[in-house]
């Protein structure tokens, strides 16, 4: 598995990850007419954003155990009625592969690996 593949599907899944959150309850489908609060959801994972573009094992590890929330997030909210449901259904999966490519990442850039490469 190429290491550098890896860190830019995450780095485009996160990114349409934030994007969707911030369209989702700013206009699509937000909670209250005039617009939500939630889109203040996008902000823990805009602090993700540059050290998965710096590739940073420490960064994606914590990304792993926070994306979790999301996914949950958009399992819950799929049994809304209307257009919620798709987005929530599109959310679960973002953070899904998300999620699996933030494990990869930091399983292939494991310090261990490395040396073990090196010999």
């Amino acid at each position: 598995m190429n290491i550098r593949m890896l860190a830019n599907v995450s780095s485009v899944l996160l990114i349409a990850l934030i994007v969707l959150c911030v369209l989702w309850e700013g206009w699509l489908a937000p909670l209250r007419p005039e617009g939500s609060w939630m889109t203040l959801k996008a902000l823990p994972l805009m602090a993700a954003v540059f050290g998965v573009l710096r590739g940073r094992r420490y960064t994606y590890q914590w990304l792993s155990m926070l994306i979790l929330l999301y996914f949950t997030e958009g399992i819950v909210r799929a049994f809304d009625p209307g257009l919620t449901a798709w987005l929530a259904m599109l959310e679960a999966v973002l953070a899904s592969a998300l999620f699996v490519c933030c494990l990869l990442f930091s399983r292939y850039t494991a310090p261990s690996r490395r040396k073990s490469a090196a010999d």
